[in-house]
């Protein structure tokens, strides 16, 4: 039924640079299905049978469908939005050595070294002035811009036994040359070519004198005069497109892939489903540094939309806690899947693998929210739809990583399932998964808004 979900998510890896891309991309898809955006600044009016999504800063989104059943729950799929990256600070020129580069700093944990040698570019936002009023605009320049080299093995001998990376030094990207550099490569410089030596066409415009070429390289992708713009949130973004391999096609690889593989495979099957209760599905940001932002899952942004969907369904207080209580939560984020050059960093037995089917995290210490109430409702909705799933643990003398599934249970307390698919190089700027387990997500996610009942037991089982 969704053998067309893989193809689909390589065309939206290529369109989706970031978070903000993301949401605007998932509201369009999302529009198309006859859903309406409101507003956190205004009252919402709603009821059964209303579709509906509400944003936060442009780059979180909850989308909602209210049945016309009575007395309906909340039914929750949750994944995020943001990927490692390398952010670009303010007044962003650094010239050295003839070299004009882009002063960055990451964003999140990445595998920095997979960043060096490839073509990159810019995207995020863009805010400045139109009219007197502040405007923003996206942009991802379909040019290749930007380059972090890497230092000749003639010059670090031992880079292939040990490469260290200092970010300050080592990963900021090349934009281009300096008008000195320029002149001894015999080319013209940008006072040459513009006939002014002291950017007086900016004159009195804080920092567009020293950062000319940036701000005019971000007024041909915006579409913003040079002086009018205000402020950005603008990433390096990788050229490269997704792709299709393997000798039978059963592997993808592509940008961000964690998390947009699980992101764009629950949407497809939200938009399919045939809601019970009310279905909510939502993309978070932010989850890479933490989550602690008003638009990331620590934040107030699900709560918020829960209660207020409540309120305009006429529910009480008591009610809108019964419809929490009843409700159920599915988190969603990429798992490791075994590695083949390093299958001694897997657990003995929970070893998960590309195309294995759906992935089922657990973790001692709360990392994942599953515990055996949440796993018996993943695996009965699983077992009933005929979807493979496998099981995941990290080495129990390793430290894993987390997700948004037990930060956003701090804010609503739903019984919650951490699960992803299995993927390769997790944090590069280039990962790899199985490609037949999107099919599988999306799937499990239509399956999920449409059971009758999860079947989760009433009451306390130990008494």
């Amino acid at each position: 039924m969704y053998e067309h979900v893989t193809d689909e998510l390589l065309e939206f890896l290529n369109a989706t640079p970031t978070a903000f891309h993301a949401a605007a991309n998932f509201a369009d898809r999302l529009r198309k299905a006859g859903f309406r955006m409101l507003s956190e600044s205004e009252e919402y009016h709603l009821k059964p049978g209303d579709k509906a999504f509400v944003a936060r800063n442009g780059s979180s989104l909850i989308a909602f469908n209210i049945p016309r059943s009575p007395d309906p729950a909340f039914r929750v799929v949750a994944s995020h939005s943001d990927s490692p990256t390398l952010k670009i600070k303010p007044s962003p020129e650094v010239k050295s050595g003839g070299y004009l580069r882009l002063n960055a700093e990451p964003y999140g944990g990445g595998l920095w070294y997979t960043w060096m040698d490839r073509p990159l570019t810019l995207a995020g936002r863009v805010l400045g002035l139109r009219d007197g009023e502040i405007c923003g605009k996206l942009i991802f320049p379909d040019r290749d811009l930007l380059l972090i080299p890497s230092l000749a093995i003639h010059m670090d001998h031992k880079a292939n036994e040990a490469l260290s990376l200092n970010p300050q030094q080592h990963l900021l990207p090349v934009l281009g040359l300096t008008d000195a550099g320029r002149e001894s490569a015999g080319a013209k410089t940008e006072t040459e070519r513009s006939g002014s030596e002291d950017g007086e066409s900016f004159a009195g415009v804080k920092n567009v004198k020293e950062n000319v070429e940036f701000l005019n390289l971000l007024s041909e992708a915006s579409g913003f005069l040079a002086e009018d713009i205000l402020s950005y949130d603008l990433v390096l973004a990788l050229r490269q497109k997704a792709v299709r391999w393997g000798k039978c096609g059963e592997f993808i690889s592509g940008p961000r892939i964690d998390n947009m593989e699980c992101a764009f495979a629950t949407l497809m099957g939200f938009l399919d489903a045939r809601c019970r209760d009310i279905s909510v599905i939502c993309l978070f940001d932010n989850e890479e540094v933490g989550s602690t932002t008003r638009q990331g899952a620590a934040s107030t942004f699900l709560r918020d939309t829960l209660i207020r969907i409540a309120n305009a369904l006429g529910m009480n207080w008591a009610g809108y806690l019964r419809a929490v209580a009843r409700g159920f939560m599915i988190s969603t984020d990429n798992a490791h899947a075994v590695h083949p050059g390093y299958p001694e960093k897997a657990d003995p037995v929970c070893r998960p693998v590309p195309n294995g089917g759906i992935v089922l995290k657990h973790h001692a210490g709360q990392k994942y929210t599953t515990d055996a109430v949440s796993a018996a409702v993943f695996k009965r909705i699983c077992r009933q739809n005929d979807i493979p799933w496998q099981e995941f643990a990290n080495r129990s003398d390793m430290r894993g990583g987390s997700t948004l599934g037990n930060i956003s249970s701090t804010q609503v307390p739903f019984c919650t399932v951490d699960i992803g698919l299995a993927q390769l190089a997790m944090h590069s700027c280039f990962e790899t998964a199985g490609a037949y387990d999107a099919p599988r997500m999306a799937a499990f996610t239509k399956a999920f808004f449409e059971e009758e009942s999860l079947g989760i037991p009433e009451g306390e089982l130990a008494l």
